[in-house]
């Protein structure tokens, strides 16, 4: 099947035409939805991926974590600094290898003709998924920060709910950063094997140019500081990094000299709309131009 056309029903078979029009936008929006997302419930990806979001919070509370005092970190504090730190590194890896393979597996396993058959738009279709998969992927991490806030009342300690909105936030943008990138790669991506080996490739990339490997590189090579952390920013991962432990540390002293360069040029609230607002451009644009790429390709 060639490329579609703009106009939605020229997209459907034959049958389909003659027994049922095309929905409107905002009811094909919504069969997506309910599509992606009932399909999604009954897969094990997502399972495996609420078990892990969950039973790490769980993992900590059980622990005692909250107890302890590290860099005066405590409480909640301490517990949501260390279940942030270690989603940064579980949460781009599981979006981007699940998403990768989502579209080119359909196509290969033959199923991406008979759904791109339903009475809706590709556009529909394309951004559907794209928003039933960020709703799956913010769900689980939603109920362990909801768990956490309602161990620290049941123990009777200040909840920073402050810090927990923004913490959703970070997570949110995040998520879209990498669902983008996700779909990008899916959309070019002519096998599952090519989808899964780029994807992996790109997150090992972003991981290794977080700030320790780039600053310690490129200051030696006498590059000036605002260059330098300018790059290092422009990793999603080192600006969700930051931003949680800003939250925190608003000197960001565990930055070390890098905190005057931030601080100078944001301030606290000014890089928390920044780590906010940037991976979410992001991973918006790079959706865009997944579907930009599918809707020019063959799709089948």
């Amino acid at each position: 099947m060639n490329a579609m056309t703009s106009d939605p029903v020229t997209r459907e078979t034959a049958p389909v035409q003659a027994a049922r029009p095309a929905a409107p936008a905002r009811t094909g929006l919504g069969l997506m939805l309910r599509l992606e997302l009932s399909e999604s419930l009954r897969s094990r990806w997502f399972h495996f991926y609420s078990v892990v979001a969950i039973g790490l919070m769980l993992l900590l509370i059980v622990t005692g974590i909250s107890e302890s005092r590290v860099l005066g970190f405590t409480g909640l504090s301490r517990l949501l600094v260390t279940y942030i730190q270690i989603m940064m590194a579980v949460l781009p890896l599981f979006i981007v290898v699940t998403t990768a393979r989502s579209m080119v597996g359909d196509r290969e396993a033959g199923n991406l003709e008979y759904m791109l058959a339903f009475p809706v738009s590709l556009r529909v279709w394309y951004w559907g998924r794209f928003l039933a998969r960020l709703m799956l992927v913010l769900a689980p991490i939603g109920v362990a920060l909801a768990l956490a806030a309602g161990y620290g009342v049941a123990m009777g300690r200040a909840v920073p709910w402050a810090h927990v909105g923004l913490y959703s936030g970070l997570v949110a943008a995040l998520s879209a950063c990498f669902l983008g990138i996700g779909f990008l790669i899916s959309a070019v991506s002519r096998s599952t094997e090519v989808a899964l080996g780029a994807s992996l490739l790109i997150w090992l990339a972003l991981v290794a140019f977080l700030d320790l490997l780039l600053l310690s590189i490129l200051i030696q090579q006498n590059f000036v500081p605002e260059f330098v952390i300018g790059i290092a920013l422009a990793n999603p991962l080192q600006s969700f990094r930051t931003a949680s432990m800003i939250l925190f540390d608003p000197q960001l002293i565990l930055l070390g000299p890098a905190s005057y360069v931030i601080l100078d040029h944001f301030g606290v609230t000014g890089y928390v709309a920044w780590a906010m607002a940037y991976p979410t451009v992001l991973g918006l644009a790079m959706a865009a131009l997944g579907y930009w790429r599918f809707s020019r390709g063959d799709l089948v």
